[in-house]
């Protein structure tokens, strides 16, 4: 069984094709506090607590073949981090999907990436009542990109374990409330690049695995499924994985894993919005399973998730308005 090439299909496939919209447009279309915008005249006040200070939440929902996928659970979820965080959004999950159908609507994409985020605001006198803040709204929507494109995807990438960086710790930043705490994420892409690696995932203080820059990490050992129960956000690419494994009849595994397990692996993937399912080929050097590519278990996950997708499996489908 070959990779599904799901950039392909979205290019060339009619039924995936871009619709019509207004030239400024093109790159995208932006909602910042209050006024739909494109892109490229999108903008964040400088003394804005998320610019100044990564004090925000955000989430992301991808749309293909004109449907938000999982819509509900990224609008519960980005409610749950908003609580956690004491930021309180201007606007409900309706209101939240009315601003998010109008920006995919406004970029014509039946394709999209969409992002939306509340900041904590510039600060006020009284920084310690969370009440005294006044919370701003900001998203916007672009044609939609794949971390791994088709040609790594069929390869798989080659993934580094970080060995200069541990994830922040849970008891510091709730990796659950999705958030602008990157910074070790980043510099352990760049530690990846310089041994010529593709992506990273990083291990927490005690060297169990948590997560990759904007992915969750899964492995498969002996047809079982594995993947952590900690330190990571809880992905909604990551819920899907877990629900097609079991509906594979694959035994699934949430628990404490550590970096040997995924070198010793048969197979093993990342999981994000930003690219739905993407094998990996070798881990640290280390070719999985002893053969290069995808393993059949990963590529028959990686074909199903895409397969249910365009069927409209959990799809909320977008108001074009035509």
């Amino acid at each position: 069984m070959n990779i599904t090439r799901a950039a392909n299909v979205m290019l060339t496939d009619p039924s995936h094709a871009r619709l019509e919209y207004a030239p400024e447009f093109d790159r995208g279309s932006a909602y910042i506090n209050g006024t739909f915008c494109s892109i490229d005249e999108a903008s964040v006040p400088i003394t804005d607590g998320g610019f100044m200070q990564a004090d925000a939440a955000y989430d992301v929902v991808s749309v293909s073949k004109g449907l938000f996928f999982r819509l509900e659970d990224h609008l519960e979820r980005f409610e749950n981090a908003c609580k956690k965080f004491y930021l309180r959004s201007p606007y409900d999950k309706n209101e939240t999907t009315e601003i998010l159908n109008k920006l995919v609507t406004l970029a014509g994409t039946r394709e999209a990436y969409v992002w939306w985020a509340v900041t904590r605001g510039p600060t006020p006198a009284n920084r310690t009542d969370p009440n005294s803040y006044n919370n701003r709204f900001y998203a916007f929507a672009v044609p939609y990109r794949f971390i791994a494109s088709d040609e790594q995807r069929e390869r798989g990438l080659d993934l580094l374990v970080s060995k200069r960086y541990v994830r922040i710790p849970p008891d510091s930043v709730d990796p659950t409330a999705k958030n602008f705490h990157w910074m070790d994420l980043k510099l352990s892409l760049f530690e990846a690049g310089e041994q010529g690696r593709e992506w990273t995932v990083l291990c927490d203080a005690h060297g169990n695995l948590t997560e990759g820059p904007g992915v969750n990490i899964f492995f498969i050992k002996s047809g079982k499924l594995f993947t952590p129960d900690s330190g990571c956000l809880e992905g909604i690419t990551r819920k899907t994985t877990l629900e097609l494994a079991a509906e594979l009849g694959m035994p699934v595994h949430v628990k404490p894993v550590t970096a040997d397990e995924l070198r010793a692996a048969d197979e093993a993937f990342l999981t994000s919005t930003a690219g739905g399912i993407m094998p990996i080929n070798s881990v640290d050097g280390i070719i999985l399973g002893g053969e290069n590519g995808p393993g059949a278990l990963t590529t028959k996950l990686h074909n199903l998730y895409w397969s249910r997708r365009w069927d409209g499996w959990l799809g909320t489908r977008v108001n074009y308005g035509r």
